[in-house]
């Protein structure tokens, strides 16, 4: 499976479990066109959940919601097409003045739609609801200050780790960078890396890193946005990875290469940073080997002054332009995205507040523990600062190619964040869109 669709469908390769549809509260519906008598108003969601076998399906949490709404009735449709796709009709829906009134996005999406006029202003709608969610997921779903719908699922950065091998070698857990680099360079010495370096992976992983370190590297104020890669949190991780690749202390190896699973199975590789999406894709991994029951979760070690992460992937639900119901699409959005237990059958790391319930087949790989509620404290330490640009996707091919010459030792670690300049910058102009100097 492709990084790109695991990012916006969350971990569903994993959720086998079914679980029982738990009502939240919602807030109260306040704008928008108003049904008449004896009329229901219809709200499209169009979504590009997995809706797989020993899922709570879509269509069945929805029709709990219709039974209690009779007079606003939600249908959903699947969308089974690429993500790409997804936008092109969505824009040619806003277009026709058919689009669905709801739309799932990944998070990066959501500032290329907005700035193209795709997305509605729903910013006092949400003030109803958004202190149900992650604040940090709440900022993936504000562009220039305006708010265009709820985020759904998140992937914040945790750390996963072989707690038997580091039990053995003597290893504490870390939780901070310095103390990783430690227990990563004492591992080397045993033959061991306690972390890899994954220049597949350089765009979401290393930007969500200078997160995690207190970096925010674009803003925007009066339709301007200004990008600044060159601040204390991004060196702060450029230095982290630049030591362990001159003392060859990490892996270096694409994480979605057989190298890298390889080097889990044998037990080479016994720790690694990634999104909270990755818990049941490492376990399934590295299933059938001796590392079943010896991984463990836990927070990002500490970049920066406080307990931070940063954002690997997720997606929101967003109001669609022309959509003829805000305010009732919005007490949807909040209901269907507070839905805690189905929406983690679906797969996904949800991003409302509350919790989630582990499924029996991760607990099991990872020990016993109740891995999700380590990811939901992850989602509680979300920055609330970091947020994409219009485009950032195009930002990808130049990071990874200087990744890959920093993971050979060619290229120094902080050319990916020049290159992230200067390619977020050409991103923006491209767009016609203004750059502050």
């Amino acid at each position: 499976m492709k990084s790109v669709a695991l990012r916006t469908m969350g971990i569903a390769a994993a959720a086998t479990m079914l679980f029982g549809v738990t009502a939240c509260s919602t807030g109260p519906a306040t704008s928008g066109e108003e049904a008449g008598p004896n009329e229901s108003i219809t709200i499209d969601y169009l979504h590009r959940l997995p809706d797989g076998e020993g899922m709570t399906k879509v269509a069945d949490i929805i029709a709990e919601w219709n039974t209690a709404h009779p007079d606003v009735q939600v249908t959903a449709t699947k969308f089974d097409g690429k993500a790409a796709e997804m936008l092109t009709k969505l824009k040619a829906d806003v277009k026709a003045g058919s689009v669905s009134c709801l739309a799932q996005l990944g998070y990066s999406e959501v500032p290329t739609m907005y700035t193209e006029g795709m997305l509605e202003n729903v910013t006092d709608l949400a003030q109803g609801y958004v202190d149900n969610f992650s604040a940090g997921a709440v900022a993936l779903m504000t562009v220039n200050g305006e708010t265009v719908g709820l985020p759904q699922d998140t992937g914040p950065l945790v750390y996963y780790y072989n707690a038997a091998e580091f039990e053995r070698l003597g290893l504490t857990v870390p939780t901070t960078a310095d103390e990783l680099a430690a227990a990563t360079t004492a591992a080397a010495a045993a033959g061991k890396y306690a972390v890899a370096f994954q220049p597949d992976e350089a765009q979401y992983w290393l930007s969500g890193q200078t997160a995690a370190a207190g970096a925010a590297w674009f803003t925007a104020e009066d339709g301007k946005w200004s990008v600044d890669v060159s601040d204390a949190g991004t060196a702060k991780v450029a230095s982290f990875w630049q030591g362990l690749i001159d003392t060859k202390s990490t892996l270096v190896a694409n994480r979605w290469g057989d190298e890298f699973k390889q080097a889990l199975v044998d037990q080479t590789l016994i720790g690694t940073i990634g999104a909270a999406w990755e818990a049941p894709l490492l376990a399934g991994d590295m299933a059938g080997s001796a590392n079943e029951g010896q991984w463990a979760v836990v927070e990002l070690p500490t970049f920066g002054a406080t307990q931070m992460t940063g954002p690997d992937g997720g997606s929101g639900v967003a109001v669609m332009k022309g959509c003829a119901h805000p305010a009732e699409a919005m007490d949807f959005n909040n209901w269907f995205n507070t839905q805690i237990d189905p929406l983690v059958s679906q797969g996904l790391v949800v991003a409302a507040k509350g919790a989630m319930t582990t499924p029996d087949s991760i607990k099991s790989f990872y020990g016993g523990q109740d891995v999700f509620s380590v990811l939901a404290a992850a989602n509680e330490s979300l920055s609330p600062d970091f947020i994409y640009i219009p485009g950032f996707p195009a930002v990808n091919g130049d990071m990874v190619k200087a990744a890959d010459a920093a993971g050979q030792g060619t290229a120094p670690v902080m050319d990916i964040f020049t290159a992230a300049q200067t390619s977020a910058i050409a991103a923006l102009t491209s767009a016609g869109l203004p750059v502050a100097k």
